[in-house]
């Protein structure tokens, strides 16, 4: 069974960092774009950061562009998404996913199978 399972979150404070992890079982992720999304109560999911299968290029969505890096460790089959300086806006269920379409202004996520996600809090 393909499946992706997402770590790493917890309670930071503002300013704080956090490296999510989203490992994969049953696949090796280097054969996939994967894509880091984030959804908050309320709120639609939406795309954060992209890397390519390719060549390795990454996308970010403006609102974490310069904050976040993300990265692939194909040996652990482990992509990884680094937040720094967040924010009280970035608190959000994070997901990963391998089945996106993702260019320079888009990451966008293509199907409808998602893990249980990481939670992301930022607080004082």
């Amino acid at each position: 069974q393909v499946q992706l399972v997402e770590s790493g979150g917890g309670l930071v404070q503002p300013g704080g960092s956090l490296r999510l992890s989203c490992a994969s079982a049953g696949f090796s992720l280097d054969r996939y774009p994967t894509a880091w999304f984030r959804q908050a109560p309320g709120s639609g999911r939406e795309g954060v950061a992209c890397i390519s299968s390719r060549n390795g290029a990454t996308y970010y969505a403006d609102y974490v562009r310069g904050r976040a890096t993300i990265s692939k460790n194909n040996v652990q089959n482990t992509v990884y998404l680094q937040l720094n300086s967040l924010k009280p806006e970035d608190p959000a269920i994070y997901f990963c996913s391998k089945e996106v379409f993702c260019t320079w202004n888009v990451i966008r996520a293509e199907g409808n199978s998602w893990g249980q996600g990481t939670q992301v809090t930022v607080s004082s």
